[in-house]
């Protein structure tokens, strides 16, 4: 079983209207709601691959039911800690005239420390029956830098493998207690490490000082140029066909997914970089954010270059 958190899920709302005019009254000719948050965006095409799914965090009110429920479309159980005040929303206007996104992200509801607590003993509960934990994204008002921080050491205490993505100061103190797996970008692998990572050699040298300081696997975005990994079998790099994009958000929460895949079935470091990149590329082929289609994985499977590099 896959355990994902989402500590700040949303409904995410999606409307499509011919010409977005700011100040002005505008008619939506599509609309669609989803449930949303970086870590459902793991859940949902972890799902997809065929895993045992259970999402957990924090929801609240009519709209944290809403947020549950919908997951079972997705075939992922939904198991929240739940809150009096209502989840948040987030808003994504399409402009078709414009080729332009806006977005509207709510802050959402506050949670105290005694709130947290009461999840993080639920959260231990639901930690044994899984086999791999991912948190993901960002936490609510109220909470500080530790909470990444306090989870990954519950996952690890239990000796369970645990994926860590987010950003900032939830990043830079989460890794204190040494997750299995990061995934940085270039900007966020330059902050750990303050290194300049200008080229393939400095960005390589700079995962390897973070995995040297007890993260097993550290996984570097690199755009359209693919991803590299670092562990104990060594470097990798992946690299990926050009495809016809249709929607990039969310791929690398994709990415997330097929790397808990990979630990989930004890592959290889080179397997489970080929799977989440296939499981990636053909995210990005389909419209929906956080979903994927197994016939475009595999067909991009065979497709996805990995070169040991050190």
């Amino acid at each position: 079983m896959i355990l994902t958190v989402t500590l700040n899920a949303a409904i995410d709302k999606r409307y499509v209207v011919e010409e977005f005019r700011e100040g002005e009254v505008n008619r939506v000719k599509e609309c669609a709601y989803v449930p949303g948050g970086k870590g459902l965006n793991v859940s949902k095409p972890a799902a997809v691959a065929g895993a045992e799914v259970v999402a957990t965090g924090f929801v609240g009110g009519h709209a944290g039911n809403y947020i549950e429920e919908s997951l079972k479309a997705y075939h992922v159980t939904g198991d929240f800690y739940h809150l009096e005040a209502e989840s948040r929303s987030c808003i994504n206007i399409w402009d078709e005239k414009n080729q332009r996104q806006t977005e509207f992200l709510e802050p959402g509801f506050t949670v105290t420390e005694e709130e947290f607590q009461a999840f993080a003993e639920k959260f231990r509960g639901l930690v044994e029956q899984a086999d791999v934990v991912t948190m993901s994204g960002s936490v609510p008002k109220g909470l500080d830098g530790t909470a990444y921080q306090r989870l990954v050491k519950i996952v690890k205490d239990a000796g369970k493998p645990v994926i860590l993505d987010t950003s900032g100061k939830l990043l830079t103190m989460g890794i204190e207690a040494c997750p299995t797996m990061i995934k940085p970008n270039i900007d966020e692998i330059r902050m750990l490490t303050g290194k300049r990572c200008d080229h393939m050699e400095d960005i390589i040298e700079a995962a390897k000082a973070v995995h040297e300081k007890g993260v097993e696997v550290v996984a570097v975005s690199l755009g359209a140029d693919g991803s590299l990994a670092v562990g104990k079998e060594g470097v990798f790099r992946a690299i990926v066909p050009k495809i016809q994009a249709v929607n990039t958000v969310g791929c690398g929460d994709s990415m997330i997914a097929g790397f808990a895949l990979g630990f989930a079935e004890g592959a290889g470091l080179e397997e489970t970089l080929r799977k989440a990149s296939a499981i990636s590329a053909a995210a990005a082929l389909r419209e929906e954010t956080g979903f994927f289609v197994m016939e475009d994985m595999e067909q991009l499977y065979p497709q996805i270059q990995i070169e040991k590099i050190g």
